[in-house]
This record gives C-alpha cells, sequence and structure tokens, in this order.
C-alpha cells in the first residue's frame, strides 16, 4: 500500500513540475516535451522548411490578423462579416508549392491552419468563420495535406490558440495581452479549442509537426499529442526563434522562421524582399549552428505565389541543387565560422564542409585561397568544390583547376577554383563549398558567453565570459556592438562595432567600457574571444537605458 502512495505521490508531483513549466513563451523551448527522441532528431538533419502564412485579410495586403488589436468597432465588424464574402484564393496550387519547396531543399511545409483572428482554413464545426463560408467553400487544408504528401514532404500544421473572433462573439476587447476570461467562459474557450485540434489531428490523417503561435498553449499540446503521439511539436516545445538566427550554436534540436520579406502575409506594396543570396546565407548559418531554416512565404489573395518570392525560392533552389550535401543530415564543427566562412561537418567530424559567403564578385574561373585554422589536414586528405569536377572550366582547354591544399603550422590553406557555369553572364554570386575529407579539428571548442551589461556614469560596462578557460592559453577578448531597432529589423540592421581588444583574467572573465552611445538607444552586443586567429562568438543581448 505504501508504494501506491509513493507512486501516487510522485506521479502527482511530477503532473506539478509539467503544470510548472508547460507555459512557454513563443520561441523558447519548454520542459513539457513529449516529443519522441527519434522525431527531434529528424528536424536536426531537416535543412529547412516552408512556412505559409494564409489568411483572408491578404485580400488587403495587410499584416495577418494583427490589424484587429486596437481596431475600431466599425472596423472589426467589417473585417469579420464583409472579408469572408470576397475570399476566393482559386488559383492556390498546393502541388506547385511542394514542388518548389521540394526542390529548395524543403523537408515539410507549415500551413497556417488559423491564425490568431480565429478564421479556419478547413471544413470546422466549430465556427461559421471558416473557409466553407466564402466564394471558394472547399476545405483548402485538405488539399495541401494531400498535395504535400504526394510531393513526398512531411506535412505541417500552424495552428493559434489565441482566437480574435471567440472574443467578438464574446463581447470581450480583442487583444493578445493576458486575455481574462470568466471560468464559465474559459471552460467553453477550451473545449472549443479542443474540438478544433481535434478536427485537425483526426480528420487529415498522420500530421508530422505542429507550431503552436500564442497561449493558451497547455490545451493544443495534450490534445495533439494524446491523438498524434508520434508529431512533432516545434513551437510550444523546443526553442523556435522568429525573425533571426540565434548568435551561437545550440546542440538541442531548433528551428527559426524568418520571412522572405518583413511580412508575413502577402504584402503587395511598401515591402522589402531580402535577396536570394541573403537567404541562401541565412540557410547556411542556420545549419551551421545546428538548426533548421523555416522559411516563410505569403500567397497572393488569389491562392498564387508572388513572383517575388517564387524567383527567390528557385534561386535557393539552384544553390540547394548543387550544395545539398553540405546542408542536409550534417553537424555543427567544433566552431560556426571563421569570418565569411560557415562549417558544417559528417561522419563524426571527419568531413568537413566550408561554405564561403560574402564573395559576390568571385568570376568563373578565378582561384582564391583561403586560411583556415580550426581545420587540420591529414595523410589521407582530399579536397573538392561541390557541383565541380575539378578538371576542366569551359571553353579553356587546358587550364588547371583541380583544388589543392596546404598545412602549414598554424593553418590549413586551400586554394579553389570557381569553374561551374550557373548563369549565362558567368558570374553567380552565391556561396561556394569547398568539401574537405579524412580532416580533424585544429582547436578545441570554447564557449562564449555574453553576460548582462550595465551602464556607470556616461559609459556602458560590457561583460563576458570564456567557460572552462585555461589561463596559459594565449586569448583575447573584445564586444560588438550596435545600435538595435526591433526585431524585424534585426536582418536589416546596420553593421558591428568593435571594441578594444581587453585581457581575459584567470576566471575567464573579462570587461569593456564603451563610450559615447546615443542617449535613449536601445543596443544590442555580443562578447567576442580571439583564439588562434579566430573570433569565437557568444549570444547577443540587449540593453535599453
Amino acid at each position: 500500500m505504501k508504494r501506491i502512495f509513493l507512486v501516487f505521490f510522485c506521479l502527482i508531483q511530477w503532473l506539478m513540475v509539467w503544470a510548472q513549466h508547460d507555459v512557454v513563451k513563443d520561441g523558447e523551448a519548454s520542459e513539457y516535451n513529449l516529443n519522441k527522441p527519434e522525431r527531434e532528431e529528424w528536424l536536426r538533419n531537416a535543412a529547412a522548411g516552408l512556412f505559409i502564412h494564409f489568411s483572408l485579410d491578404a485580400q488587403l495586403g495587410i499584416v495577418i490578423s494583427h490589424s484587429l488589436v486596437g481596431a475600431s468597432t466599425d472596423y472589426v465588424n467589417r473585417y469579420f462579416n464583409e472579408l469572408p464574402k470576397t475570399f476566393d484564393p482559386s488559383r492556390f496550387d498546393p502541388g506547385a508549392i511542394a514542388a518548389l519547396a521540394k526542390l529548395a531543399g524543403m523537408q515539410y511545409i507549415m500551413f497556417t491552419t488559423k491564425h490568431h483572428s480565429g478564421f479556419c482554413m478547413w471544413d470546422t464545426k466549430t465556427t461559421t468563420f471558416n473557409i466553407m463560408n466564402t466564394p471558394y467553400h472547399k476545405d483548402l487544408l485538405k488539399e495541401f495535406v494531400e498535395a504535400t504528401r504526394k510531393a513526398g514532404l512531411q506535412v505541417g500544421f500552424y495552428f493559434s490558440p489565441e482566437d480574435f473572433h471567440f472574443l467578438h462573439t464574446h463581447e470581450m476587447l480583442i487583444s493578445r495581452d493576458d486575455v481574462v476570461m470568466s471560468e464559465v467562459v474559459k471552460k467553453e474557450f477550451d473545449a472549443f479549442t479542443r474540438a478544433q485540434c481535434e478536427e485537425l489531428m483526426t480528420n487529415y490523417g498522420k500530421i508530422d509537426l505542429l507550431f503552436i503561435d500564442g497561449e493558451p498553449k497547455e490545451v493544443v499540446k495534450a490534445t495533439c499529442w494524446k491523438l498524434q503521439p508520434d508529431i512533432l511539436i516545434t513551437r510550444g516545445a523546443l526553442k523556435t526563434t522568429e525573425q533571426m538566427l540565434p548568435g551561437v550554436t545550440i546542440q538541442k534540436p531548433w528551428l527559426s522562421c524568418i520571412t522572405i520579406g518583413t511580412a508575413w502575409q502577402f504584402q503587395p506594396t511598401n515591402e522589402r524582399y531580402k535577396s536570394g543570396t541573403a537567404l541562401i546565407e541565412l540557410l547556411i548559418e542556420a545549419r551551421s549552428k545546428g538548426g533548421s531554416l523555416l522559411l516563410n512565404t505569403g500567397p497572393k489573395p488569389d491562392g498564387a505565389m508572388a513572383s517575388e518570392q517564387e524567383d527567390r525560392l528557385r534561386e535557393l533552389a539552384a544553390w540547394y541543387f548543387i550544395n545539398k550535401e553540405a546542408v542536409d543530415s550534417v553537424q555543427p564543427w567544433v566552431i560556426s565560422r571563421e569570418k565569411n566562412i560557415w562549417f558544417t561537418s559528417k561522419n563524426n567530424k571527419q568531413t568537413v564542409y566550408a561554405l564561403v559567403t560574402g564573395l559576390p564578385a568571385w568570376i568563373e574561373g578565378e582561384q582564391k585561397s583561403f586560411t583556415l585554422h580550426s581545420v587540420k589536414a591529414s595523410a589521407n586528405t582530399a579536397i573538392s568544390v561541390l557541383g565541380q569536377n575539378g578538371i576542366i572550366q569551359e571553353y579553356k582547354p587546358g587550364k588547371k583547376v583541380s583544388p589543392s591544399y596546404k598545412q602549414t603550422d598554424t593553418a590549413l590553406v586551400v586554394s579553389v577554383f570557381r569553374t561551374q557555369r550557373i548563369y549565362d553572364d558567368h558570374k553567380w554570386p552565391n556561396p561556394l563549398v569547398i568539401k574537405l575529407t579524412n580532416v580533424q579539428p585544429a582547436i578545441e571548442a570554447v564557449q562564449v558567453v555574453t553576460l548582462d551589461a550595465h551602464s556607470s556614469a556616461s559609459a556602458l560596462v560590457l561583460s563576458g565570459k570564456v567557460l572552462n578557460f585555461k589561463p596559459a592559453t594565449v586569448m583575447k577578448a573584445r564586444f560588438y556592438y550596435r545600435p538595435y531597432h526591433g526585431q524585424i529589423e534585426d536582418l536589416y540592421t546596420g553593421p558591428w562595432t568593435k571594441s578594444v581588444t581587453v585581457p581575459i583574467d584567470n576566471k575567464g572573465g573579462f570587461k569593456s567600457i564603451i563610450n559615447g552611445l546615443k542617449k535613449g538607444q536601445v543596443y544590442e552586443y555580443k562578447a567576442v574571444a580571439i583564439y588562434s586567429g579566430i573570433e569565437l562568438e557568444g549570444d547577443k543581448k540587449l540593453w535599453q537605458p
């Protein structure tokens, strides 16, 4: 009897711990995580996925859902009552989208089943605010699921437990900040959310991934894991950064969702699209740090993909077709990068890919050499350039274009040509990948931590630390800092300013005093240790006066 009571008591304590940790902010990992290890490992190996943000307010070319917060009564009424009457995504072609996604290296697609507005893109019995009550009058989600499966990609659902339409019909203020419901309404809302999740988890076959955006996540997680035990919950269980990449390598599986432009949903005007090169470099950085890039597109109101987005995905597809080996099923190297060269690895770090970025003017036929401080050759080392045979260059008979390397006392020097013709003008501005086999690390992995900053008089004091620092190691440190203009602007902001180098104390700590900062400006900063000619970075932090 005592044993039964003890087991029961432990179970209660375990559930209490779950409850304490289950409410997790968007982007953070959760300790309440029933993902199966093999599913998380699958994500670790998946280079990228495609995110699709699409709802009825795409007709206006505005932010998805959020315009309802703080909106007038007239706006809210017309949003909920008039927009469904004209929403007709008749040109939505999930088969074509899936084919392009696969070509661009995506292993999964996340589709917005319901965003914060509460509009459901499936045939639901829980609300009339859904795709069936529009001129389209078909289950668009079903079409997406079937096409994605047919393409051999994994099916992912985005689901928002927040529901502005529910708040509106219950005469509550539309808000994303600590919505307070009576016990009766809360019970009804939980049942409503559970019923929607049950439809999604039972009416569409096997669902591979789920992205939960907003609170409360508890009902969603419990319902979906119960009905689909093999489902991989990303946001809501794993770290999922938004519109930015982590500053450091993360050992546990993670993903980052980033837009092709600045907007999640289609925005026909006043939009800034990232270049194809920028998207490729985001993928490279994500893979070098151990993550998966969830790249977002937003269809036009009629369901067709915007040409600007399609064009960039095709540029990504060209690069991936050549270099897929360097991003699929890879692990981080001992460091993520040396200046403009990022690294991934395979085969227990015996195969290394050096992904050379930031050289758009590298023309066909030109030879360049690079010095790598973190890689050391062995007697059996071999070198090649992905996509190239290293034997000939078109229209240049007899020209020697084979890659080579030389091991020195302090570094590995590699020399390669760009010989593959990708564009008709013989210029290909995107990263080239050097493959090195039978190599080993030349340095030990060093972890740098950026600590909290504080102000002193008119100056800013930045602090950092090298973990497990060995005093005999020759190492110095500095900080990078720059003005911070918000999450959306993170990928468009200006260059970093370097502080002076400072010594590291015997415990691995270091500090720097920054003067002349603009009053009232928010700054982001990161600690950097300089070791064997390499800058090893800590994660970014914010300082707000």
